[in-house]
């Protein structure tokens, strides 16, 4: 077993944990239990010291002299955030910003010891140089190296720079100074303090909310909820327009009164096969038996796409969130899918930059394309986004 395959079985147990799917009776998991709790009061702790230091300004927020859009969320993953990020870097885009995204390229492959060790040496201040997955011109990387999502934004978003690099003050500056923009869009960054945004946009996945209100590693909150307050507009992502949802917006105004609230929902928009490039209507779901395979946060949300679709799910197969597939783990899914009849597989936009290429394929494989589209207010998002950003 690799050490790759240790930590994702040591990840899935964990969630299991966390999801409440093992027995609390037994003494290892009553045990793992108090001490997740243990530890998300310590982490609880720790977060709320450092809020503090930066409210304090013991701790210093860069200001790098230009328009900063932070999108984040409270919880690990699911909450939709890629396609936000990349129709607010697209609109900004068209309206003549130059623009770049700062990820921090999570799971993305270390560079080689020598690499690191010579940019160590010879670099300015002594240290590497963020990763340019995007110069705005031509893609530079592939995912393994760039990380899937920072990857996924790059190829679909030819006119925006992509950077990556775990300190995204550096990244920032980088893109500011060598790649010219003028604007820059903080991924994931609603917990990452060093950098000062102009605007804070919180999202929220009305389908799950907060989970189960626990702290990181007892639940999947990364910070208190209380601590939305920071957020000067908050997307409520995967709305059905349900009643529930008038709920939850009461409580997102009790936390925090002055942030707008807009609901939106991710729309599928086409199949696309992941080799071929080839395209097909949503309609070519209807009446045929898939399977599905996802290594994403929400697999849920992803299968009842495919079942709302029309398509009959007839297997599928959930790997812990960024998992990069082997060659023969696609293979045995291959071979599991044609012994259940399935017609074609589907997966989802972010995996698909993950699959390994394939000598033959007994089965064609897609995946589901998916923007996100405003359901509450009449504007659409791009009026949305121009009045949130150019106002």
């Amino acid at each position: 077993m690799t050490i790759r395959e240790v930590i994702e079985k040591t990840e899935l147990y964990l969630v299991d944990l966390i999801e409440n799917r093992r027995c609390r009776s037994r003494r290892r998991d009553f045990a793992a239990h108090s001490a997740l709790f243990l530890l998300s009061q310590l982490y609880r702790a720790v977060t709320q010291v450092r809020l503090q230091l930066y409210r304090e300004r013991i701790l210093r927020q860069d200001n790098l002299g230009c328009l900063v859009v932070s999108i984040g969320n409270l919880t690990c993953g699911g909450t939709g955030k890629t396609p936000v990020v990349e129709v607010f870097a697209e609109t900004l885009a068209r309206e003549g910003r130059k623009v770049a995204i700062l990820s921090r390229g999570y799971r993305s492959k270390s560079k080689p010891f020598l690499q690191r060790l010579r940019e160590r040496l010879s670099g300015p201040g002594g240290g590497s140089p963020p990763r340019v997955v995007s110069d705005g011109k031509r893609l530079l990387m592939d995912s393994a190296m760039a990380g899937d999502e920072p990857y996924m934004l790059a190829g679909n978003l030819p006119e925006v720079a992509v950077v990556v690099d775990k300190d995204r003050v550096k990244a920032g500056r980088h893109a500011i100074r060598r790649l010219g923009c003028d604007t820059l869009i903080l991924d994931d960054g609603f917990q990452y303090m060093r950098l000062k945004p102009r605007l804070n946009i919180l999202l929220v996945d009305s389908s799950a909310p907060f989970h189960n209100h626990h702290l990181l590693p007892r639940g999947l909150l990364r910070e208190p909820i209380k601590n939305l307050r920071r957020a000067d507009y908050v997307f409520l992502t995967k709305s059905d327009g349900s009643p529930r949802i008038r709920h939850l917006k009461a409580f997102l105004k009790k936390h925090n009164a002055r942030a707008e609230i807009i609901e939106c929902t991710h729309k599928p928009q086409h199949l696309e096969d992941i080799y071929t490039g080839q395209r097909f209507k949503l309609e070519h779901l209807r009446g045929k038996k898939i399977s599905a395979i996802s290594g994403i946060a929400r697999p849920e949300s992803f299968e009842n796409f495919l079942r709302n679709l029309g398509g009959e799910l007839v297997y599928s197969e959930r790997f812990m969130d960024h998992h990069r597939y082997r060659q023969q783990e696609v293979i045995d899914f291959i071979n599991q899918s044609l012994s259940r009849q399935t017609e074609l597989i589907l997966t989802t936009e972010k995996d698909a930059v993950r699959f390994p290429k394939l000598d033959r394929r007994d089965l064609p494989i897609y995946f589901l394309r998916v923007k996100i589209d405003i359901l509450s207010g009449k504007e659409t998002f791009d009026a949305c986004i121009h009045r949130i950003c150019f106002n």
